[in-house]
C-alpha cells in the first residue's frame, strides 16, 4: 500500500471548489501572482501533485531510486481528478504537479486564470476505444451508446479518434478541438458525456467507451491489448509534462526532479513496466 496521500474524488470534487476560488482571483490574489522559485528552501521536500497511474507510479520510482543520489527529497501526493492538482500547485499547496498534456493546461487556464506552465515531457498516454461488448472495430453500429470523456480537450480528443478510425464524420479542419456539434454523421450512435475518471466504470452500460490512457490502466486494461482503436504516437500532441506555478521553473529541486524524469533509468522503467502501453516522450522541453 502506497504511503503516499492519495485524495479521492469525493473530496476533490469539494476541496476544488474552495481552491478553485482563490485561482481565479485578481492579479492581486496571491495564487495569481507570480512564482519565485530561485527563493525555495531546498532543504524542504519538493510535493508533487500526481495521478495514481502511471504518473505516481513514475514518480515513486525516481523517489525509491534516483531522488537521493541527487539529493533531492520527493514527496508525492495521489490525486484522482484533472482540477484539484492545477488549484492546488497555483495556490502554493503543492509545488509541481505532474498528470497533464499541453491542450488541456492550456484550455484550464484559459478558463481559470491559473498560470501553470510545463517543465519537462515524460510519458504518452494514447487514448483509446474499448469495449466488453464489442470484439472488433467493424462491430461497432448505429444505435450503440459510445461514453467519451466530458472534458473539452479530452472530448475532442475522442471524437478525433472515432472520425480517424471511420465511426463519424467531423467538420472540416476542427481536429481534436471538436464538439459534439461538431459531428456531422453520426452514423446512428449515441453518445454518454462523462467525467474522464469515471467512463471506465460506464463500459458495463454502454457499447463502447473512449478512455484516457492512465484511467484505462488503472481499470486494468492495456492500452496495447485491449483497445479496438489507439491514438498514434508520430506527432502526437498530448505528451504528459511536469507543471509549476510560473515562475517556479527555476526552483533547484523542480530541476533536479526534470532532470531525473528525463533520464535513462526512467524512460527504461517505462518501457519495461508498460510494455507500450505508454511510451517516453522525452526530448526536447515541453512548450509554453
Amino acid at each position: 500500500m502506497r504511503k503516499n496521500i492519495k485524495i479521492t474524488a469525493a473530496v476533490a470534487s469539494a476541496a476544488a471548489l474552495a481552491l478553485g476560488l482563490s485561482a481565479c482571483g485578481t492579479d492581486s490574489d496571491p495564487a495569481s501572482s507570480k512564482g519565485d522559485g530561485a527563493t525555495a528552501d531546498t532543504s524542504k521536500a519538493l510535493v508533487v501533485a500526481a495521478s495514481p497511474t502511471p504518473h505516481a507510479d513514475i514518480l515513486d520510482f525516481v523517489k525509491k531510486n534516483l531522488a537521493e543520489k541527487e539529493g533531492l527529497k520527493l514527496e508525492v501526493k495521489e490525486f484522482t481528478d484533472y482540477v484539484l492538482p492545477n488549484t492546488a500547485t497555483q495556490s502554493g499547496q503543492v509545488d509541481a504537479n505532474f498528470f497533464q498534456h499541453k491542450p488541456y493546461l492550456d484550455d484550464f487556464n484559459e478558463k481559470n486564470k491559473t498560470t501553470i506552465v510545463p517543465v519537462v515531457n515524460v510519458h504518452l498516454e494514447p487514448l483509446g476505444l474499448y469495449s466488453k461488448k464489442i470484439k472488433d472495430l467493424k462491430d461497432i453500429k448505429s444505435g450503440q451508446t459510445v461514453a467519451i470523456p466530458n472534458d473539452t480537450t479530452n472530448g475532442g480528443r475522442a471524437l478525433q479518434l472515432l472520425a480517424e478510425n471511420g465511426l463519424i464524420t467531423l467538420k472540416d479542419g476542427v481536429g481534436s478541438a471538436a464538439k459534439l456539434s461538431d459531428v456531422t454523421d453520426k452514423k446512428g450512435l449515441e453518445f454518454k458525456e462523462l467525467e474522464a475518471a469515471t467512463v471506465p466504470r460506464a463500459l458495463n452500460d454502454v457499447d463502447a467507451a473512449v478512455i484516457n490512457g492512465n484511467y484505462a490502466l488503472e481499470a486494468k486494461l492495456s492500452p496495447a491489448e485491449d483497445s479496438l482503436a489507439l491514438e498514434k504516437a508520430d506527432g502526437n500532441p498530448y505528451a504528459n509534462f511536469l507543471a509549476v506555478k510560473d515562475g517556479n521553473e527555476n526552483d533547484p529541486r523542480v530541476e533536479k526532479l526534470a532532470k531525473l524524469l528525463n533520464s535513462d533509468e526512467v524512460k527504461k522503467f517505462i518501457e519495461d513496466t508498460y510494455q507500450g502501453s505508454i511510451t517516453a516522450s522525452f526530448g526536447a522541453p515541453a512548450s509554453s
